[in-house]
């Protein structure tokens, strides 16, 4: 428990006073940790819930304090890796049984290739009826696991008197967030759009990275990859064939893995993302990978629904997990019927408060209106704003990837009365300071005069969500 939050705010160790019931339910379900924040997993006291609907048990009621320090009635290392692992939806009540679950979708996905937009839309529309019903993850972002950090963070501050806890700022150079761009390429006409997407994305200085379906769809050439990177972009793989079957059995994802992790090292691509997000995180050790970014935020919208309820990177194994944290293109624009910005603006505000990563999906498959292209020219004129205005960091997502694993071995040390980090890439990381204003947590970054010149004064004093 305690290295889970040293892991996500790389604070000091002895700056951590919590620790976990050793005495747990054998059964696991929904419970609270406070007003707003639900947790799955077990609990050493109370009931809980097979469903986040309704009252919950409040564990926070019980937690036990001391002179040096705090117990918990739960662990919240588990309850953490039930949210990013997607654990909590195997237990969703009245679900459809698994073999006509398999079926409809072995049907639309054999049918697919012949249905245009047209005729894909209102089937979509009919599977992801009542979404608004859904009540957990929170729509349209789910901070659940980063809030529960930050309760833990507090208690620790108040457990020693108030005095502010040192950690590594989350992101370089003190940037006060991370946005990433990516595109997934389905079809050949995807393809034909590759070179006038990536004029459109520099004209605007946002680098992204372009997902390449190996098998059956179409063909890239060696040359298309090799502009593709001179020009300052990433191909990544995605998917095998992109037919909606790459995690319907473990026997036949095993054996598409090892395609897979083929056609990863001929492309040399770092990333992975399986088609239609589809996913099983306990399944990723057999890819061979730097990160995937195949796991929603909130999946309300998605065929397979749940979400890792974080806006931060995490590690799933091996590999960092860089998860998509807005609503995807071709849903905004064909499930939601609308071409505004204001729903993507609203899940960036809830990112940005939380200082978390940005991850967007828009396909060049999708972007043939001028509608289309329109609102994706607002979007990464927003992106260009951010960066100029608020700080934030617009990288290649294998360079995000790159940070948060050097990010994971840098260690703050103390020297007299100050904090020095040390690591590999230290010069890149700051030391930033978690407080208490007003009963609110409250971030403060320390940087040295050559990285404040660059971080507004809005960054220097970084609030918390």
């Amino acid at each position: 428990m305690i290295s889970e939050l040293t892991q996500y705010f790389r604070c000091p160790a002895e700056s951590v006073t919590l620790s976990a019931s050793s005495e747990l339910s054998s059964d696991s379900g929904y419970f609270r940790f406070g007003p707003e924040t639900i947790c799955y997993g077990r609990s050493g006291i109370g009931s809980r819930a097979k469903s986040p609907d309704g009252e919950l048990y409040d564990v926070s009621q019980d937690v036990r304090t001391s002179g040096s320090g705090a117990e918990l009635p739960f662990d919240p290392a588990e309850v953490a890796r039930n949210f990013r692992y997607e654990h909590y939806t195997r237990v969703a009540s009245g679900k459809m049984p698994q073999w006509a679950s398999n079926f409809i979708r072995d049907s639309y996905y054999h049918l697919r290739p012949l249905m245009p937009v047209a005729v894909r839309r209102p089937l979509q529309k009919i599977r992801l009826s009542k979404w608004q019903d859904l009540t957990f993850p929170k729509w349209p972002v789910d901070t659940t696991v980063d809030r529960l950090m930050e309760q833990l963070l507090t208690m620790c501050i108040r457990a020693n008197g108030g005095q502010s806890i040192p950690f590594i700022w989350f992101w370089p150079e003190g940037k006060s967030a991370c946005a990433l761009m990516t595109h997934d390429v389905e079809e050949a006409a995807g393809v034909a759009f590759c070179s006038q997407l990536m004029d459109i994305n520099s004209s605007f200085g946002v680098p992204a990275s372009f997902q390449i379906v190996p098998e059956k769809r179409y063909k890239v050439s060696a040359e298309f990859l090799r502009d593709m990177r001179n020009r300052g972009f990433e191909p990544n793989i995605h998917d095998l064939d992109h037919d909606g079957q790459l995690y319907r059995d473990h026997k036949e994802f095993s054996r598409r893995a090892v395609k897979i992790n083929q056609y990863g090292k001929e492309m040399e691509a770092s990333g992975f993302r399986a088609g239609i997000l589809y996913r099983n995180q306990d399944w990723f050790d057999e890819l061979d990978f730097e990160y995937d970014s195949s796991v929603p935020n909130v999946a309300h919208l998605d065929p397979q629904r749940g979400g890792c309820c974080t806006v931060m990177p995490y590690f799933i194994g091996k590999m960092v997990e860089l998860p998509v944290t807005t609503t995807q293109d071709y849903t905004l624009f064909n499930v939601l019927n609308t071409y505004g910005m204001e729903l993507w603006e609203q899940q960036i505000k809830i990112i940005l408060e939380k200082h978390g990563l940005i991850n967007v999906i828009v396909h060049p498959d999708y972007l043939t209106g001028d509608r289309e292209r329109k609102t994706y020219s607002d979007l990464l004129g927003l992106l260009a704003r951010l960066r100029r205005d608020q700080n934030v960091w617009i990288p290649l997502p294998r360079e995000a990837n790159t940070w948060w694993r050097e990010r994971s071995q840098l260690q703050l040390v103390r020297r007299g009365d100050e904090w020095e980090i040390e690591g590999p890439n230290k010069e890149r990381a700051v030391v930033a300071f978690a407080s208490l204003e007003n009963d609110r947590l409250t971030y403060q970054i320390s940087a040295s005069p050559a990285q404040l010149d660059n971080l507004s004064s809005e960054d220097v004093a970084a609030r918390a969500g």
